[in-house]
């Protein structure tokens, strides 16, 4: 049986998640779209999010999570995308989707270690670094032999663990704000991608680790990236997470990472409908709201039927995560971050037009949407990378 209402409980998590997103995020966007410095604003609203369980919803309530399915999560991250993408992707999604990585990949010792720290932490903000200044991030999914590809920061064996050296791009999301750090490192130079890559639990403030200058993004002003260097960085045998050459398959075990992200696209693209809804039902001309004109009309049918599609798509990819994961890692999770984001895109740029000239002006905020919409394109792999993943998998 295919079935499209919610629960009971799922209405109340919606509510729950719109709530959060209207009373602590929007006023928090609006003030830093006036000039106000992000982070001080950001550090509360994540606290409560974290109070809320929304950072710790993918994790088992037995040990200390809300314990939600991956739907649950969709339904809850685009309320929060629809107050601001970057903070739904970035502090929320990508918080609560790295612990799966210690429960999957992990052992039973490690996942309770680090699960008990996170549930009782008033605030707790992960992040995954795996691009390098000079490796193109498609070679993270380079299945091939060669072992000149992939990543090149380096993980030296020693007699009582690890040290890492080298460096992660300027993009390594929550940079600067996060205190755990999961690590992609060479462990086996000599082998390709799928054999020599690892995961490392690395700690913010361990000896040898710098964080370099921001990344300024066109859009996303609530988010932190910058630059991780590694130099002489010592870990335990604890610090590797799974087995040794064990991160692409670690990797594939997680669709729900980039659901999750998809996720909350939809929220964007929602936003910039209503708001376009909005304005077209109060701004006239020749005598009439120009939603009823046919020019408009057809933008915002397009908008609503756009939405309504990637909406349904990325519901698809989190039901997959539930009872057929290979599925969903293969073809719906990504099919469901290609959806979202190009329907994000198409949204805030008819969003603009339907604005007309107030569409470009700073006061109106359609001209935020296309650039929070356009980050999705290369975040988490470019759209064509996932494409192709697609094909491969067909």
């Amino acid at each position: 049986m295919i079935a499209f209402e919610l629960s009971d409980e799922q209405r109340l998590l919606q509510q729950t998640a719109r709530g959060f997103a209207q009373d602590v995020i929007r006023p928090v966007v609006t003030q830093v779209r006036a000039g106000a410095e992000p982070w001080p604003l950001v550090r509360p609203a994540i606290e409560q999010a974290t109070a809320l369980g929304f950072t710790r919803m993918l994790v088992p309530a037995e040990q200390g999570g809300l314990g939600l399915s991956c739907t649950d999560a969709v339904i809850l991250l685009e309320e929060i995308g629809a107050a601001d993408v970057g903070f739904a992707s970035d502090y929320v999604a990508l918080t609560a989707c790295m612990p799966l990585m210690i429960l999957r990949g992990g052992s039973p010792e490690q996942a309770g270690l680090f699960l008990q720290a996170f549930a009782d932490a008033p605030l707790t903000v992960l992040a995954g670094a795996q691009s390098e200044p000079n490796v193109a991030g498609s070679e993270l999914m380079s299945a091939g032999p060669n072992a000149a590809f992939g990543p090149k920061l380096a993980a030296r064996r020693t007699g009582d663990g690890w040290v890492l050296d080298g460096q992660k791009s300027a993009f390594v999301t929550n940079a600067g704000v996060a205190d755990h750090f999961f690590i992609i490192a060479r462990t086996d130079p000599e082998k390709p991608v799928m054999e020599g890559l690892s995961i490392f639990h690395v700690p913010a403030g361990t000896p040898g680790l710098h964080v370099g200058k921001p990344t300024k993004l066109i859009g996303w002003p609530l988010s932190n990236h910058a630059e991780l260097s590694f130099d002489g960085v010592r870990l335990p045998d604890t610090a590797l997470i799974g087995a040794r050459g064990g991160a692409a398959m670690i990797f594939a075990s997680l669709p729900e990472m980039p659901v999750c992200l998809a996720a909350s696209f939809v929220g964007l693209a929602r936003a910039a409908y209503e708001y376009a809804l909005a304005y077209a039902r109060e701004r006239k001309s020749l005598g009439m709201p120009i939603a009823q004109h046919q020019a408009v009309a057809l933008k915002l049918a397009e908008m609503a039927t756009g939405l309504h599609a990637a909406r349904l798509v990325v519901w698809d990819a989190a039901r997959a995560c539930e009872t057929n994961p290979m599925r969903a890692a293969m073809f719906a999770a990504p099919a469901a971050k290609v959806k979202a984001v190009d329907v994000a895109i198409r949204n805030a740029e008819l969003c603009v037009q339907v604005l007309g000239g107030y569409g470009v002006t700073q006061e109106y905020e359609a001209g935020r949407f296309l650039n929070d919409a356009w980050i999705g394109w290369s975040c988490d792999f470019t759209r064509d990378i996932l494409m192709l993943g697609i094909a491969q998998g067909l």
